[in-house]
């Protein structure tokens, strides 16, 4: 059977082309289809990545060029609570600018067991730099201005119709697999029949997106990234977009009001500002959105499969929307291969909806938990904050503790990051030790099945996860070892598995075990002190031919 590609990719954002990048250095053929124009600007929302996300991207090659985007280099990523953005400080949560990110280890965000550690930056300038990576790898192909209108799949391919919308031109292309990074709406996710449920609405968010130059100059106290905005007239959160001249205003509605339009715009505006009717702003666009808890019923259906905004929306507290959809890419990615590349079993698909889905339930779980209790805070704003005197400064004071223990969790979320596990899936093989819990901003290092390897600096300088191999990586942590029966079962099953000797290396005290298999995900399938006595039937399990 002639195939136009191996799989075919609805959508174009962060997370299509993730998984785009991902395909292509497994050696998987993709197309794009994409209703934008080629390099058409996104909206202007996602503003953090998270260290797992730049892990991902440092895999690929591309975290570099990141990292050399976004806020100017010297530009503070704290975030502050004020009275205005204009007005008294309440709190400051201390986050190292990108110039400093690698060195800069105080604070709370500065600790990170990872190589990579987060990086605010705007989708504005996230995306461009994506999108020029993935158009290069050899083997992607990007369809500007088309849109997927539909397919039909049967037990070997799917048949996509693909709109051309500057002709009307409606084509069929043949692929092997489909997914639909298609967002929000998603056509994928709606014709295979699968339904987001949830909590429709948690709160209205009135978002624009302004140029404001002589801003800045009118802020008595450092610059920072993020801004929240606590007096008793509007509640509001400020993010610096350029760190010069351009801003985006959340100005987060209460529940009597139920419209984007139910206050004024202008008005809200100034107040979260700290502005009078005399200062001078454009608007560029209006953001507005509401938060959701909702995630799809199914994230797959035969060949075709969900990720991203198309498989889960929630509250973007933590920044873990867009990177969630990363994530989905990742997972969906080497499954996908394997299967194209003939070393895994049909089965072994099962594990995306099986690991990812549960993973957002307990994510969208946290973050829409935190939005309810930010929420309250902003209900709870004393009517005295902005008086002078020794009231006003102890409701001051009071405020800022509150807002600093309440908010740390979520810029500095080292729980999400490192801390979940994949609990359940049909390709980990598991032992009777528990993983540990966690929480947004707290986790435990485990090499307890299913969950991240934990990150350590090898004395080459390289970290553990740049001597990990493509797909199964065994490390061996003592010289004694025996990695044979493994490694020949692996040869036998057509298993790709990478030997990595880490004796000799300075290893978290997490590392108990003589040998540990981890994925390419950095999560762990398998450890023990000595090889299993039946190591084909292991090696069955991380084919998905063993049953769960």
């Amino acid at each position: 059977m002639i195939y136009d590609t191996d799989i075919l990719i609805a959508g174009a954002g962060p997370v299509g082309l993730t998984l785009a990048m991902d395909l292509a250095a497994r050696g998987v053929r993709t197309v794009m289809a994409e209703p934008r124009r080629f390099g058409e600007p996104p909206s202007v929302k996602c503003n953090h990545v998270s260290a797992r996300s730049m892990e991902v991207f440092r895999r690929l090659g591309v975290a570099r060029a990141l990292r050399d985007c976004g806020l100017p280099a010297e530009h503070p990523n704290d975030v502050v609570f004020r009275t205005s953005l204009t007005g008294i400080e309440l709190a400051r949560i201390p986050i190292p600018c990108r110039r400093d990110r690698y060195t800069d280890t105080s604070g709370p965000d500065g600790w990170w067991p990872t190589p990579e550690p987060p990086h605010r930056i705007n989708q504005l300038y996230l995306e461009p730099v994506l999108l020029r990576h993935a158009v290069a790898q050899p083997g992607v192909t990007l369809l500007s201005r088309t849109q997927l209108t539909g397919f039909t799949q049967d037990a070997e391919g799917v048949d996509v119709e693909l709109l051309d919308l500057d002709s009307g031109r409606t084509v069929v292309r043949r692929v092997r697999y489909l997914v639909g990074c298609d967002g929000g709406s998603s056509t994928v996710r709606k014709q295979m029949g699968s339904r987001l449920e949830g909590t429709a609405v948690i709160q209205r968010v009135q978002s624009t997106f302004i140029r404001a130059p002589g801003l800045a100059a009118l802020m008595p106290h450092p610059p920072a990234w993020g801004h929240y905005s606590v007096n008793p007239r509007r509640c509001g959160t400020v993010f610096a977009i350029d760190g010069r001249e351009t801003w985006l205003v959340h100005n987060h509605l209460h529940a009597e009001e139920p419209e984007f339009d139910t206050v004024d715009r202008d008005w809200s505006i100034r107040q979260i500002l700290g502005v009078d009717e005399h200062f001078a702003y454009e608007v560029l666009s209006k953001e507005d959105w509401v938060g959701r808890r909702l995630v799809a019923t199914r994230f797959r259906e035969g060949r075709v499969f969900i990720a991203g905004d198309a498989a889960h929306l929630w509250v973007p507290y933590a920044g873990y929307g867009m990177n969630a959809g990363i994530a989905d890419a990742v997972n969906l990615s080497w499954h996908l291969s394997a299967q194209l590349r003939g070393w895994a079993a049909p089965a072994a698909l099962d594990a995306y909806e099986r690991e990812r889905r549960p993973i957002t339930e307990q994510v969208s779980q946290f973050a829409m938990n935190h939005a309810q209790a930010m929420i309250k805070a902003r209900r709870a704003v004393p009517a005295n904050i902005e008086a002078p005197g020794e009231a006003g400064d102890a409701a001051r004071a009071a405020v800022g503790r509150e807002a600093f223990a309440l908010n740390v969790q979520q810029f500095c979320c080292a729980g999400l990051n490192f801390g979940y596990f994949y609990d359940g899936s049909p390709l980990i093989a598991y032992d009777d030790e528990p993983p540990p819990s966690y929480s947004m901003g707290d986790f435990v290092a485990s090499t307890v099945p299913g969950c991240r390897a934990p990150h350590f600096w090898l004395r080459d300088g390289r970290s553990l996860y740049d001597a990990f191999g493509s797909d199964y990586t065994l490390l061996r942590t003592q010289p004694d070892a025996d990695t044979t029966a493994l490694m020949r079962a692996a040869a036998a099953g057509g298993l790709p598995l990478t030997l990595l000797n880490l004796s000799g290396e300075t290893l978290p005290s997490a590392y108990r075990h003589r040998l540990l298999i981890c994925r390419p995900d950095q999560h762990v399938a398998w450890r023990g002190d000595d090889p299993p006595a039946e190591p084909m039937a292991l090696v069955d399990r991380l084919r998905g031919i063993a049953p769960a």
